[in-house]
């Protein structure tokens, strides 16, 4: 189907992505319509300059007003904080008690997306593929300035992710896999995990520019590591 619409002959052409991060959803009350210069061609999205007068600026001005609508405070960074101003949005009830603020991970469902496909959806340690136990692990953890980059992550399944954070379990900067002692003497268990122990990774990134990085796999050896 997709080929009967394009132009450059290529039967199987790569087929991309956008991936939005942080998104504010309007109720549909407040939709804005579409633009008159829009047609009905146009399926990826079309650019507006809000400096300008016209469409564009007419368009953020709207924007800016139901912004207004929907917030409920402001927090304003400072030059020495890492943390910039940031929207707090409220729920139209209040299901959950009482409200918390907390620092966003920026990034973080993206570099889920990008570690999942990166990955071939397979765990890096165990090749599982039931993807709902599948999670995208830093490496270095975020916490530590570790970055939302495919060198700093594998896709571990949901056991494996727990004790890779908690230091029971690491990878070489060679990509050999290191169970810790400690599993045993801690929980006289840990037969499920030990057969990895010495193994090498059982998938990683086809891209070799993807695979994770040695300087990371050595701060996890070094700082994480319960050996």
């Amino acid at each position: 189907m997709i080929y009967s619409y394009r132009s450059d002959g290529k039967i199987n052409p790569n087929i991309g992505c956008i991936i939005l991060t942080d998104p504010i959803f309007f109720d549909e009350s407040d939709w804005i319509n579409t633009p008159i210069d829009w047609s009905n061609s146009i399926v990826q999205g079309k650019s507006y300059n809000s400096g300008d007068n016209g469409i564009g600026q007419e368009l953020w001005k709207r924007v800016e007003i139901l912004i207004r609508k929907y917030k409920t405070e402001i927090i304003s960074g400072d030059d020495k904080s890492d943390t910039p101003n940031q929207l707090i949005f409220e729920e139209p009830l209040q299901k959950y008690g009482n409200p918390v603020l907390i620092k966003p991970r920026i990034g973080q469902g993206a570099f889920r997306v990008m570690i999942i496909e990166a990955y071939n959806r397979k765990c890096a340690i165990t090749s599982e593929r039931t993807l709902p136990v599948l999670q995208a692990a830093h490496i270095k953890p975020y916490s530590e300035s570790g970055p939302h980059s495919l060198t700093n992550g594998l896709l571990l399944r949901s056991d494996i992710h727990t004790l890779f954070d908690n230091g029971y379990i690491t990878v070489t900067p060679k990509h050999i896999i290191e169970i810790s002692a400690r599993i045993k003497e801690e929980f006289s268990n840990g037969k499920e995990y030990y057969k990895y122990h010495g193994c090498s990774l059982a998938n990683v990134p086809e891209n070799t520019q993807n695979r994770p990085s040695e300087q990371y796999l050595e701060w996890h050896n070094l700082n994480v590591y319960k050996g």
